[in-house]
């Protein structure tokens, strides 16, 4: 099959690069991509270990209510607050 492709410049660099290691004709890298990528896109997801966050118990909260900003700010800095 013959198709035109436009490639953007940062893949075309890339491409350029494995043809060079490769000693590969652009025909065959870009084949060997598109199989390779295609495979991956068919294959299932991997399943990943969900994150977990520690928990720690911080004890007791030193200020009741956080509704008013201006006295937890008080009472965090203390004679420094104002």
């Amino acid at each position: 099959m013959r198709t035109t492709l436009t490639i953007d410049d940062d893949v075309a660099a890339e491409l350029e690069r494995l043809r060079r290691a490769r000693d590969a004709t652009l025909k065959e890298l870009i084949n060997d991509v598109l199989r390779r990528g295609l495979r991956d896109m068919a294959a299932p997801p991997t399943k990943r270990k969900p994150f977990r966050t520690r928990t720690f118990d911080a004890g007791p909260p030193l200020i009741d209510n956080l509704d008013n900003v201006a006295e937890v700010l008080a009472v965090i800095e203390g004679d420094a607050y104002k």
